[in-house]
């Protein structure tokens, strides 16, 4: 079940709302979202649901072990509870990976294929146990002694399939003590709406021009197809993936959970380092804090910070699917990476803005063409396409491409994967507020290091001023009904079969 899904939408979501604040205790409102996550899971994949009841209780297990402080050998303990949890993913995510490879290295079928279906959100969740046993192992967090609700933690269907990972330290105190308000649930219903408009509105429709430019081939496309249907990929899988987020930010905050953001407009960036700290923070932290700064960060010598990010890259290339297209572009980012601090990174600081701006939209377009395409002879023959080796449109005619008609959703996309809203909310709540604005950049809600999601749900202001509350209210309503009007329309797409699809199969 996905939440762009009429099934979620209109059946799924209401009862599990209803039953919700139907019970007023606690216990009972715990209970009641462990019983939805697990039917949300279940509902592509009973048989996996067994999985993630024995992923819970072997965690909650080892955080217990762990919790007791006088214990000998803890270090061994919490070794044994990552090799577990990494061995879950192997298994399921990479066995028939792995059986390819080394089949095909020594030319016989030595290691059975068991094609495997992939557990939706394996990925996810067990790195939100890996983060909780290692927090408990560091004292950070007081191990969650009732198995019940670090279930919830672990299974909670809002961040379930796709994310953001949510740390257990960030919401170990909502567990058993949140407040569920209205405006929380208004606020929370506004950004559901807003990522739900994301995906369906922009994310789906930039993929009908992806996939046909991938379908048709880059000698069929040339170099106008091919960039077309990168720059849809670009736009596809950035609202896809940031309106997800939004949602599962959404959903929490109407049941009184306060996670943090996921995406920080990441095509604003001006270099590579910046645009990581705004892609998927919650991954980004999650290899930083646990990956990272475990093998030395950048506190040591320089060949080994080197083989630190390398290391780092690698295995995030690997987190994201079992295929070398994805190690590529591990490899990729870290060069780069690398490249920026030990190489041009200086002279990059010094370079005009826009020149650093269009360096990194470069460079992050032309990289998702790893992610995007796995088979290696179809990226090859993609790139070529985009360098002009089929000349500008191929065997096709500008007319037979169709790249033309989707201006108007790329004008939106340019428009939506900036800071334009933001930045008006922020004038206007300095002018209702009767303050000086500031600066927006870093003060405003883009700055890099911003990873609070209060202000995505909230839209008000401490007016003294009568004549600017009553205009600033007339303002909140209007947005209100553009909310809806975005609803609708999303609804209506969806109801009437629109192409709409999961792109997160693969973690």
């Amino acid at each position: 079940m996905i939440f762009s899904s009429t099934v979620f939408l209109f059946a799924f979501l209401p009862l599990v709302l209803f039953f919700y604040f139907l019970l007023p205790w606690r216990p009972a409102k715990n209970g009641v979202l462990l019983l939805a996550s697990f039917l949300f899971y279940s509902w592509g994949e009973p048989v996996y649901v067994l999985l993630m009841v024995a992923s819970i209780l072997a965690n909650w297990v080892f955080g217990l072990l762990l919790g007791e402080k006088g214990r000998d050998r803890r270090k061994l303990l919490l070794s044994i509870a990552i090799v577990f949890n990494c061995l879950v993913i192997a298994f399921f995510k990479y066995e028939g990976f792995l059986a390819a490879n080394i089949n095909a290295l020594v030319g016989s079928q030595l290691v059975p294929d068991l094609h495997l279906p992939l557990p939706i959100g394996i990925s996810f969740y067990t790195l939100q146990a890996i983060s909780y046993v290692i927090d408990v192992y560091r004292c950070e967090v007081e191990p969650q002694r009732n198995p019940f609700y670090l279930g919830m933690y672990i299974a909670c269907f809002p961040q379930l399939i796709a994310g953001p990972i949510v740390r257990y330290q960030t919401i170990q105190d909502q567990v058993v003590d949140r407040k569920e308000t209205l405006d929380d649930f208004a606020s929370g219903m506004r950004l559901f709406v807003i990522g739900l408009a994301k995906k369906v509105l922009l994310a789906n429709n930039a993929a009908l021009l992806a996939t046909k430019m991938l379908d048709m081939g880059g000698a069929q496309i040339g170099a106008m197809g091919a960039w077309a249907g990168l720059v849809a990929y670009t736009f596809q899988i950035f609202f896809d993936f940031s309106g997800y987020s939004d949602m599962a930010i959404g959903l929490g905050r109407m049941m009184g959970f306060r996670y943090l953001r996921n995406f920080n407009y990441p095509y604003i960036s001006r270099s590579i380092t910046e645009f990581w700290r705004r892609w998927h923070i919650s991954l980004s932290t999650f290899f930083r804090d646990y990956v990272y700064i475990p093998l030395g960060g950048s506190r040591c010598s320089t060949p080994r910070w080197v083989l630190n990010i390398a290391i780092v890259w690698l295995v995030t290339g690997f987190w994201h699917g079992a295929a070398w297209n994805y190690v590529g572009w591990g490899v990729y980012y870290g060069v780069l990476l690398i490249c920026e601090k030990l190489v041009w990174g200086k002279a990059l600081n010094r370079a005009p803005k826009l020149l650093r701006h269009l360096y990194t939209i470069a460079i992050f377009v032309f990289g998702w063409s790893f992610f995007w395409i796995v088979d290696p002879r179809q990226l090859v023959e993609y790139w070529k396409a985009l360098a002009g080796a089929f000349g500008v449109t191929g065997t096709s005619t500008v007319w037979e491409l169709t790249a033309w008609h989707y201006w108007p959703l790329f004008v939106a996309c340019i428009v939506a994967s900036t800071p334009v809203i933001p930045w008006m909310k922020f004038r206007v709540t300095a002018w209702a507020e009767g303050r000086d604005a500031g600066s927006f950049a870093q003060d405003g809600l883009v700055n890099a290091r911003h990873i609070g999601a209060d202000e995505l749900c909230v839209f008000e202001a401490d007016c003294c001023d009568s004549g600017k509350r009553a205009a600033f209210l007339a303002l909140g309503v209007l947005i209100d009904v553009a909310l809806v009007a975005l609803l609708l329309l999303s609804c209506a797409s969806i109801v009437s079969g629109s192409f709409n699809p999961f792109i997160y199969f693969q973690f």
